[in-house]
């Protein structure tokens, strides 16, 4: 059934309605987004992150699924870490959490935030225009998926493919 241009499900005589969440990623910064279990998620992949690079800018929000029920956050900047919040409590899924990232890359902490004990998945690093598909229920919301960018045009051409190795070794992630 669609209603007003959301689609509702109906299983076992349960209503599913999926929603797409389009997640704000400003010119100059990355976004993680990521299941996880656990309150102490926040402390840990601060220090994950803090540790992963020198010059990093991050701000870590976290969707408390049970007790208080709370956006959890932190970070050490001010404004990514209020983007985090705000982002998380937008998306409202128990147990995802959002990390906005300046001054280092995704390749930089990923490995980092892997490795946090409570971390059950990595769904999406990038810089690039992101969207949530959530499904909701009358117990909560649960993250399905992510749209990260665009649709593929085409197939890289050897010119393409010479811009590519070209850009890494400018950026310096390749050698000479």
């Amino acid at each position: 059934m669609i209603i007003y241009g959301m689609i509702c499900l109906e299983v076992f005589d349960e209503m599913v309605e999926l929603k797409v969440i389009k997640i704000d990623v400003p010119e100059g910064t990355n976004v993680i987004v990521g299941r996880t279990h656990f309150i102490k998620t926040v402390e840990d992949l601060y220090e994950a992150l803090i540790t992963s690079c020198p010059s990093i800018k991050f701000g870590i929000g976290f969707c408390e699924a049970s007790q208080e029920r709370l956006v959890r956050h932190d970070g050490n900047d001010k404004e990514l870490e209020e983007l985090a919040a705000e982002s998380c409590l937008k998306a409202g899924v128990g147990h995802m959490f959002i990390i906005y990232l300046k001054d280092a890359w995704p390749i930089n902490v990923l490995n980092r935030i892997k490795q946090v004990m409570e971390v059950v998945s990595v769904d999406a690093a990038t810089a690039n225009p992101l969207q949530l598909i959530v499904a909701e229920t009358d117990q909560g919301r649960a993250l399905l998926g992510v749209v990260d960018g665009y649709t593929p045009v085409g197939i890289e051409s050897e010119d393409d493919k010479k811009r590519r190795i070209s850009f890494l070794r400018k950026i310096g992630y390749k050698r000479g």
